[in-house]
């Protein structure tokens, strides 16, 4: 399949910038593909910023990072109009949303004003700007990091902008054996402000995405594959351990990206497998633990683990 052949491709470019990192990326590419957004969790400097960038060279894709404060305006992030004292008019100065991959990096320090600029674009691909629509370049992905660690002088995001994301994935520090191949790129002379000196080659053109995409549409998904994904949202909002399950909007979002994952392992139908592989990404920031689970020292990938496994998997 043409789209397996171009994600083989992805990983083998993006192998010469991203060490460590290869499961973040795949699930980056996922959501891509499926038209989803992803909030990535991690301390600062494990290569969030340099795996947006990356992507976006495969792509041939606009990119345009914003780097979220305490003080940061709406318009900051999708424009103004602003007036030409020279043709006595007034024109549109647009925000850095309009772009094709757009870093929203430490997205929880802006003000829930601010976070609010990005929901109508992230769900609708448009921004409204003095009561007038623009439609955002396509494709159009957001991909938002946070620091898991650091909570003073943040904003925790809603539950209905977090719900916009198609996958929350967990960036994590390396083996020490990666960290050390880091350092020997770095000693070598590697730069991660200067990915034109690396060579990396262009896999995908963006008008080629939407023949690509119906590719992942074309997935075959029998009957009980949609039973036991309906199942395990229904788990979810039965588990004494959470105050809140997955909502249908879950359960959508987990069939798109089990679809989006079948295509690019190069099968034409999805697997039971295919839908616990991507289950905690879809799922991990779509649900509200009980105090109980928290204090017995649960988080929520294990909570869905104890779920999903009452869930009889279809044969």
């Amino acid at each position: 399949m043409a789209l397996a052949e171009r994600f083989a491709q992805m990983k083998t470019e993006a192998a010469k910038v991203i060490v460590g990192q290869e499961e973040v990326f795949e699930q980056v590419v996922i959501a891509f593909f499926a038209g989803g957004h992803v909030l990535l969790e991690g301390v600062p400097g494990t290569a969030k910023t340099l795996l947006a960038k990356t992507l976006a060279r495969l792509i041939n894709a606009d990119f345009n990072r914003i780097q979220f404060t305490a003080d940061l305006m709406p318009s900051d992030v999708v424009g103004t109009q602003v007036y030409n004292v020279n043709q006595g008019n007034f024109y549109l100065k647009r925000g850095p949303i309009f772009a094709n991959i757009v870093l929203a990096d430490e997205i929880n320090r802006a003000p829930a004003k601010t976070q609010s600029a990005l929901l109508e674009a992230m769900e609708e691909h448009q921004t409204t700007i003095d009561g007038e629509r623009h439609l955002l370049h396509e494709p159009f992905m957001v991909l938002a990091t946070q620091n898991p660690v650091e909570y003073e002088g943040t904003y925790p995001l809603p539950e209905a902008q977090l719900d916009r994301f198609m996958f929350k994935v967990l960036v994590t520090y390396p083996p020490e054996a990666v960290e050390t191949e880091v350092l020997r790129r770095y000693h070598r002379g590697f730069d991660a402000h200067a990915l034109n000196d690396l060579n990396l080659q262009t896999v995908i053109q963006p008008a080629e995405l939407p023949t690509l995409r119906q590719e992942i549409q074309a997935i075959t998904v029998e009957e009980g594959i949609l039973s036991y994904i309906t199942q395990l949202a229904n788990a979810s909002r039965q588990s004494q351990d959470l105050l809140l399950g997955g909502s249908p909007r879950a359960s959508i979002t987990l069939l798109l990206a089990a679809k989006s994952y079948a295509a690019l392992q190069g099968r034409s139908y999805v697997t039971p497998d295919d839908v616990k592989h991507v289950l905690p990404a879809t799922y991990r920031h779509r649900i509200i633990l009980r105090p109980e689970a928290e204090i017995e020292g649960l988080d929520a990938d294990a909570v869905i683990r104890r779920f999903s496994a009452g869930v009889a998997v279809p044969r």
